[in-house]
């Protein structure tokens, strides 16, 4: 590979190498070696920001603190700037690209893996430096990105999401009368068994979780919002194969009958939630199920419906849940539920990933979203070794144009400058 240089404020000069995520059995955390000197740093988890430097060796975090940190051949002077984390998305779509519908579903995978390759490259520079795809991935893009490929963030896939005839994961409208078994994003699968194998064939093919579709969706046109999807049968057939095999079920879920149906039968995340009420946040809480949020989803399609032809139908499902989600932040926070981030954007909506924090930063503290970017969604994904600056993570870091206590916009704006490090090298 060939070194690039970047100029860094202060006048350094860094060179840097791609860098070499992998997915997350395969991860070596390789890289580059690194100092930040002068950061006001977030750790992860802590109220509150310290001067502190950072030691990046062989891409992992070796020293942090406030005096006394060995330099390495690159040094950036973060002087004035904020350090975090890099961010995490729990709820992102690579091969996502149309809005929906069989259009979504059956394009050819070589211009899909393509169109994959720019949504992934576009949320590292944004400082996202892990993404969990839920519905869609596989090997084949994840081995591109171990092998350096492609820039792209630490990448961990479920493979198409399950679905039942006619559920959210069923692109056909009602008027069509054509077979759909599955696509680039989703699988029709019904029965417990059929399930059971499904669930065991993603597994074989190096998927880190389970995606289920366990209410209606604001995408799809058959299937009403509020109603939970998949017999209670099926959904613990699919928590048990996840839970033998040291995995977990993310389940797509907006209504509080739905939330109920998941995590009463072994679901572990949440997706969007936005229905919920207290009751179903109490039982989320007393299951250890986690919710991710994805306002900006919403938010977009609301304003840029017209100019994406999302469907009338989604229009007014879109409108159901848009003031919602928000509302729904708030009853899971008092009830104790552990919150992450996500995105869940589509098409050409990609772009809107920033503004997922800036939504979700209206109804929660920054310390708050800033945990929900960093070490909730790290806690989700069972790994240690993200989400947080500490001796022994990987090397992924974000450093911010400001403080993002006294100017939360350095977080979401994408027009602030910022520098992302992954594997502790810079990303171009």
């Amino acid at each position: 590979m060939i070194a690039s240089s970047v100029a860094l404020k202060g006048g350094a000069t860094a060179y840097t190498v791609p860098a070499r995520p992998a997915e997350e059995e395969k991860d070596d955390m390789s890289g580059g070696d690194l100092t930040v000197t002068n950061a006001a740093v977030f750790d992860g988890e802590t109220e509150g920001l310290r001067e502190a430097d950072v030691r990046i060796a062989d891409g992992v975090i070796r020293e942090v603190g406030a005096s006394g940190v060995s330099r390495a051949e690159r040094v950036v002077d973060a002087h004035g700037r904020a350090l975090i984390p890099g961010m995490i998305d729990a709820h992102f779509h690579a091969y996502a690209s149309a809005m929906g519908g069989l259009e979504l579903e059956t394009r050819p995978l070589s211009y899909v893996s393509l169109n994959a390759s720019a949504r992934l490259g576009a949320a590292l520079r944004r400082g996202f430096t892990t993404v969990r795809d839920v519905a869609g991935g596989d090997i084949g893009l994840a081995w591109a990105i171990e092998e350096g490929l492609l820039a792209a963030p630490r990448y961990l896939y479920t493979g198409p999401a399950l679905s039942q005839t006619g559920g959210h994961g069923d692109p056909r409208s009602p008027e069509l009368d054509v077979c759909f078994g599955h696509g680039h994003m989703n699988e029709i699968v019904d029965g417990v068994d059929a399930v059971r194998r499904a669930v065991r064939e993603r597994f074989r093919t190096g998927a880190h979780a389970i995606k289920i579709m366990a209410s209606g969706g604001v995408i799809s046109l058959t299937d009403p919002i509020r109603v939970p999807q998949y017999s209670a049968a099926e959904v613990a057939a699919v928590a048990d194969e996840a839970t033998r095999r040291g995995s977990y079920v993310a389940a797509h879920a907006y209504s509080a009958e739905a939330i109920v149906h998941s995590v009463t039968n072994g679901v572990r995340s949440i997706e969007h939630g936005n229905l919920l009420d207290a009751e179903a946040a109490r039982l989320m809480a007393e299951h250890a199920a986690f919710l991710v949020p994805t306002l900006v989803a919403y938010d977009a399609m609301n304003r840029r419906g017209d100019d994406v032809n999302l469907h009338p139908v989604s229009k007014a499902k879109n409108a159901e849940v848009l003031a919602a989600g928000q509302r729904a932040i708030e009853i899971a926070r008092a009830e104790g539920v552990r919150i992450g981030f996500g995105s869940d954007l589509m098409g050409p909506l990609a772009d809107e990933q920033l503004h997922g924090i800036r939504l979700q930063l209206d109804v929660d503290p920054v310390f708050d979203v800033l945990r929900s970017l960093t070490s909730v969604n790290a806690e989700l994904l069972g790994r240690s070794d993200v989400g947080r600056i500490a001796e022994g993570c990987a090397g992924d870091l974000v450093l911010l144009d400001g403080d993002p206590t006294a100017d939360p916009a350095v977080l979401w704006d994408e027009a602030r400058p910022r520098t992302v490090i992954q594997g502790g090298s810079i990303c171009p």
